[in-house]
């Protein structure tokens, strides 16, 4: 989460009142604080695509996800982009109401909108990335899944830094949290691989939510997580009516090492599905009469991150993911990448470095695709 600089209640209470009887009062908000943070990103990428890069607007365009960097055959290998397209903005309330605490946030960037072009006015939509409301223990609202620890995340110029080897998903979900533990139900999809190789997403047929339970472990500076998902996929239509139970677990490390810090992630799952790797492998598959089976997978990733001294440090990255045969050609089975990265900080909130990004990605019939990118970045958190 990013720095966050608190507004000047008076002012703000003055700015919405109002003579209309339902208007807020200072008194009705002094109890408030308001927070505006975020921060803006610029990124320069110079990519190299194995099989020829994807056409401008795709995805992996803006940054590393598995799965997309196949390429497109006849074009040129070489790309380079320009954008802002990762910065970010938030705005959050904490309030105290007869000894109940309430938090909300609302989050918003501009990274995956299909909304916009690179030729004229580089004008993206945003999309909301967080919206919630706690009250004490209880969270209801979109944010990081519970079956996710985002603290673990590596600190990269690439927008996830270890996208095979992480749990992955923002979504809509109702958290209780007591002490070290938390349960979750959260929004269900289904993701299944069909014989032809083609995706198909359900949501429907099936009254299940995903349920998640975690366990957060602190012993010090140290810092783990423990995490278990169940879930149910489901795939109805007029002719077939299949359903398949799927599960995971994830173990991730933060550990600090003087003033370094190693951070470390294990997954295994079947049918995890879209929860890794950004859905590099679906849930489950259509066997040849039509029944569904759980797809396992394993995944993993470390990172170091080396504090040169208080103005440079450096991070590398490995990160990998398997997924178990499913006898379709051209469903993916595994992906790699590494990345290592020189960061300098004249000032705390003000980033500027450089990364080295590699990754290979290849699909059961053994055809393969790979990516070589060099990212400049220059970040400033509000």
């Amino acid at each position: 989460m990013s720095k966050k600089t608190v507004l000047s209640l008076s002012a703000l209470a003055l700015a919405m009142a109002s003579t209309s009887a339902s208007a807020l009062t200072i008194n009705d908000l002094q109890d408030t604080k308001f927070t505006f943070g975020g921060y803006v990103k610029a990124d320069l990428m110079f990519s190299n695509y194995g099989n020829g890069a994807p056409d401008s607007g795709s995805l992996s365009r803006n940054f590393y996800v598995p799965g997309t960097i196949y390429g497109v055959d006849g074009n040129a290998k070489e790309a380079i982009d320009m954008n802002v397209r990762e910065s970010r903005f938030n705005f959050g309330t904490s309030t105290n109401v007869d000894g109940h605490e309430i938090k909300t946030l609302v989050e918003m960037d501009f990274l995956t909108t299909s909304d916009g072009n690179e030729r004229v006015s580089n004008s993206y939509a945003p999309r909301l990335r967080h919206m919630f409301v706690s009250v004490d223990n209880w969270l209801v609202g979109q944010t990081w899944s519970t079956f996710q620890n985002p603290g673990a995340l590596p600190e990269a110029l690439d927008f996830v830094g270890a996208a095979e080897g992480t749990p992955f998903v923002r979504q809509t979900q109702i958290r209780y949290t007591n002490g070290g533990f938390q349960f979750a139900v959260e929004n269900p999809e289904a993701t299944i691989t069909a014989q032809d190789g083609s995706r198909k997403v359900s949501g429907t047929g099936s009254y299940m939510p995903d349920f998640v339970a975690r366990y957060n472990l602190e012993a010090g500076i140290t810092k783990f997580t423990f995490a278990g998902l169940a879930r149910q996929l489901s795939y109805k239509t007029s002719t077939m009516d299949e359903s398949v139970f799927g599960y995971a677990v994830s173990a991730t490390g933060v550990i600090q090492i003087r003033n370094d810090t190693l951070k470390f992630g294990v997954n295994y799952g079947d049918g995890a599905g879209r929860y890794i790797a950004l859905n590099y492998a679906n849930g489950a598959y259509q066997t040849t009469d039509g029944k569904l089976k759980s797809i396992k997978s394993v995944s993993e990733f470390v990172s170091y991150r080396h504090m040169w001294n208080e103005q440079w440090r450096s991070n590398i990255t490995l990160s990998a993911f398997e997924a178990d045969d499913t006898g379709i050609a051209n469903a993916n089975k595994k992906s790699m990448s590494g990345n290592v990265n020189l960061l300098y900080s004249p000032i705390k909130p003000l980033t500027v470095g450089a990364e080295l990004f590699y990754a290979k990605n290849e699909r059961e019939n053994g055809t393969d695709g790979d990516l070589t990118r060099v990212i400049f970045s220059v970040k400033y958190a509000i």
